[in-house]
């Protein structure tokens, strides 16, 4: 059987969608995510939400889930896209925006500001959650108070990217380390 996660929480708790075998996707664990939505319940409902490298669309169809008004997933692989269009269809469509390409890139044509940002980019690329921070910045696409989820493995030092982001939750499960940080309006 292929290899799936499941919707923990919300009004699709126990729907699974299905990880698609692609090199380096590693979905964020039930574990994980439920520690990261416990710490987002309260900032959830009606939440513009950008999921920066969506992989299986987990993080961002767990917070629709559980109320966020509007996703926006960026994916560059082509089997990763067309499993998230299948779920987009199957969940809920006009909540959903999949935009195909390089994230840096795709920031800068994005026509939303953000209430909740996913930053778990490829392991293999360390420097990218700070390009991805630099061009949110520059692009004026947080809203004050965004909340910014970050995932990095334990053996990497990783420092918030701006001034402006201030670290709310941290913590750590096995080999990965993964926090909530705010954007602030001045840092």
């Amino acid at each position: 059987m292929k290899s799936q996660v499941r919707i923990i929480g919300g009004k699709w708790r126990g729907s699974k969608i299905p990880v698609v075998d692609i090199d380096g996707l590693r979905p964020t664990p039930d574990r994980i995510r439920e520690t990261l939505f416990n710490w987002l319940a309260p900032h959830c409902r009606g939440a513009t939400v950008l999921d920066c490298f969506a992989g299986t669309g987990v993080l961002g169809f767990e917070a629709l889930s559980r109320g966020a008004g509007r996703l926006v997933a960026l994916e560059r692989d082509p089997a990763a896209l067309a499993s998230l269009r299948r779920q987009a269809v199957r969940f809920d469509p006009d909540a959903i925006e999949i935009i195909a390409g390089d994230t840096l890139e795709s920031i800068a044509r994005l026509q939303h500001r953000f209430d909740q940002v996913f930053v778990d980019p490829p392991y293999a690329i360390p420097g990218l959650r700070h390009q991805v921070i630099e061009r949110l910045e520059a692009s004026a696409c947080l809203q004050p108070g965004a909340r910014i989820y970050f995932e990095w493995p334990n053996a990497e030092d990783f420092e918030l990217p701006s001034p402006r982001l201030e670290w709310l939750q941290l913590k750590s499960a096995g080999q990965v380390n993964y926090a909530i940080a705010e954007w602030q309006l001045s840092g």
